[in-house]
C-alpha cells in the first residue's frame, strides 16, 4: 500500500529543488526527466516529484498547477515563506488539525510517532516522512534546519598528558616501556640525570643450578660490578 506522506531519503534534494523553481522559473511540466536536466535531485527524482504533488503544485501528470505556485514567485523572502508555509499547512491538514501550530515545533520523534501510526509506516519510512516535513517547515522559515536544531553531541576529544616543567626544583618524569628517566633540578641551575633500566631474563626451563647460577654470575660481571 503507498504511502500518503510523502518523504525524501535525505532533504537535500528537496530543499535544491524547491530554491531552483523558487528562483529560475517553474516549468509548466514537471517530470522525472525534467528534475534530471535540472541535476537538482540526482537518483531522487521520484521523491520529490511524490513531494510536489503532495503540496499541490503539480498534479498527477505533472503539470503545473497555476493556483498553487504562487509563493514561487515571491521575491520577498518573509512573502515567499508565508505562502509556501499555507502549502504546506493545506497539504498537512490532519497533523495540524491535531497539533494546531505547534505542529511546526514538534521534534524529530513526535513527528516520527504520528507519521507512523497515521501512515503504518516502518521505522525507516517515519523518519524519512518526519525529516521531509521539518525540511519543508524550515523552507517555510517556522522553525531552523533540522541540522542545526537537533545538535549532535560532540565527541569528547582526549586531552593531551601535560608534562610539567623543570623549572623551580619541580621534578618531572618521562615514563617509557623499558626505562624511566627522572630529570631532578638542582638549585644551580645544574640537572642530575639517573637512568633506570630494567631487564628480562628469560631462564630456560630444564637448566639446573649451576646453570641459573652462571647467567646471574654474569649479569653481576657484566651489568652491575663492570665499569
Amino acid at each position: 500500500m503507498a504511502n500518503k506522506y510523502p518523504y525524501v531519503p535525505s532533504a537535500g534534494p528537496i530543499v535544491k529543488t524547491i530554491d531552483h523553481l523558487r528562483r529560475r522559473s517553474f516549468p509548466s511540466e514537471i517530470t522525472a526527466d525534467t528534475l534530471r536536466k535540472l541535476g537538482v535531485a540526482p537518483k531522487n527524482e521520484s521523491y520529490v516529484i511524490n513531494v510536489l504533488r503532495f503540496l499541490g503544485v503539480i498534479d498527477d501528470e505533472g503539470k503545473k498547477v497555476e493556483s498553487k505556485t504562487d509563493a514561487f514567485v515571491q521575491h520577498k523572502e518573509e512573502e515567499f515563506q508565508r505562502e509556501f508555509g499555507a502549502l504546506v499547512e493545506a497539504a498537512y491538514d490532519e497533523l495540524f488539525e491535531l497539533h494546531g501550530d505547534g505542529a511546526w515545533e514538534m521534534d524529530r520523534s513526535s513527528l516520527t510517532q504520528y507519521f507512523r501510526t497515521s501512515d503504518h509506516s516502518s521505522d525507516v519510512v517515519g523518519t524519512r516522512q518526519a525529516a521531509t516535513f521539518a525540511a519543508l517547515a524550515g523552507l517555510a522559515g517556522r522553525t531552523t534546519a533540522p541540522s542545526q536544531r537537533e545538535a549532535t553531541p560532540r565527541k569528547a576529544t582526549p586531552k593531551k598528558p601535560k608534562v610539567a616543567g623543570n623549572s623551580g626544583g619541580t621534578k618531572s618524569e618521562q615514563k617509557h616501556d623499558g626505562e624511566k628517566a627522572v630529570l631532578n633540578a638542582g638549585d644551580g641551575g645544574e640537572s642530575k640525570v639517573g637512568l633506570t633500566v630494567r631487564i628480562e631474563v628469560n631462564l630456560p626451563a630444564d637448566g639446573d643450578q649451576q646453570t641459573y647460577d652462571r647467567i646471574f654470575k654474569s649479569i653481576r660481571k657484566n651489568l652491575i660490578d663492570g665499569e
